[in-house]
């Protein structure tokens, strides 16, 4: 009997093989999302498999009474809504990525997820805002003779200013910088929002206040550096000597808590941007302009005015 004769591939199903190879990667790329939303997802998937295994349950694909299971578990240990959220988008992230149906979209786990919000809430713990004065009060007790605190100057004065996020802060490199007679204009390559590196910039200005003024401080903080190229806001060796290496966002947030305060973090430098210039009569399409949100809801959310007589139509009813 004869044997079936073998064909080689053909060079167009070879290039075929190879295209696939890559179209998997990226696929895999868009959907991880932005970095440090895949180390949180890293994290949560880890304990998602841990539980599994402690219960003899199959983790991918997962069953809709695994996922019931274990978010059962996070709620009754008093996991936060949002927690519990961000752990079931992980769960739905990692099926995503081998193209297996999740268990999250099940019309019955959605209920569940439901009830657990309903019980719990969900209102989320939110970065608090400081308020003009007392961030002004707070810059001008930085002793920005010393390298270290005109570094941490600079961390504040941008990060409230150019209202960035701790990872954006982090990214900022010296090529990304334009400085011109009306100020600076920052290239952002990617951000939360932006994944795609599409063109973003961001406005800073200089203040009347040299003891204010981002620009100034910056531009001192540059001169220090001694450089053209590499990261902007960096880490410093025992005896107070500059390195290169790029400060985490870990430590940006530990800076910003050393000088407004343990209650407040990073993020609320960019919250207060958003609170401070809503009350100073900016609209949601300039606020927008600077953060680079995408809607006036997300403006709204962002806006801490906890304070009943802030920004309150009341006042404006002329009697």
């Amino acid at each position: 009997m004869s044997s079936v004769p073998v064909v080689p591939p053909s060079p167009t199903s070879a290039g075929l093989a190879h295209l696939t190879e890559h179209t998997t990667r990226y696929v895999e790329a868009g959907l991880q999302g932005a970095p440090n939303t895949a180390r949180a997802y890293a994290g949560d998937w880890r304990r998602f498999t841990e539980w599994c295994t402690e219960h003899g349950q199959v983790a991918l694909p997962a069953s809709v009474d695994t996922l019931a299971g274990f978010v059962t578990h996070l709620a009754e240990a008093g996991k936060k809504v949002s927690t519990i959220q961000r752990s079931c988008a992980a769960i739905s992230k990692a099926h995503a990525l081998r193209d297996l149906a999740s268990p999250t979209d099940d019309k019955k786990f959605k209920v569940l997820m439901e009830g657990i919000s309903r019980l719990k809430g969900i209102r989320q713990k939110q970065a608090p805002a400081f308020s003009l004065a007392s961030f002004k009060r707070t810059i001008k007790h930085i002793d920005a003779t010393t390298p270290a605190g005109l570094r941490n100057k600079v961390i504040l004065l941008l990060g409230f200013t150019g209202a960035f996020r701790r990872s954006e802060l982090s990214a900022l490199d010296l090529d990304d910088l334009t400085f011109s007679e009306d100020g600076l204009t920052i290239n952002l390559k990617r951000s939360k929002t932006n994944q795609l590196g599409e063109a973003e910039e961001k406005a800073i200005f200089y203040s009347p206040d040299p003891a204010l003024c981002p620009i100034r401080s910056l531009q001192a903080w540059l001169r220090l550096l001694e450089r053209t190229s590499g990261p902007i806001l960096v880490s410093f060796r025992k005896g107070g000597r500059l390195t290169d290496r790029r400060l985490t966002d870990v430590h940006l947030n530990k800076i910003v808590q050393r000088h407004l305060g343990a209650k407040f973090t990073a993020h609320s430098l960019r919250a207060s941007f958003v609170t401070v210039a809503k009350l100073n009569g900016a609209d949601d399409s300039e606020v927008m302009n600077q953060t680079k949100h995408k809607t006036s809801e997300m403006i709204r959310r962002y806006t801490r005015l906890d304070n009943v007589r802030q920004h309150n139509a009341a006042q404006k009813l002329g009697l």
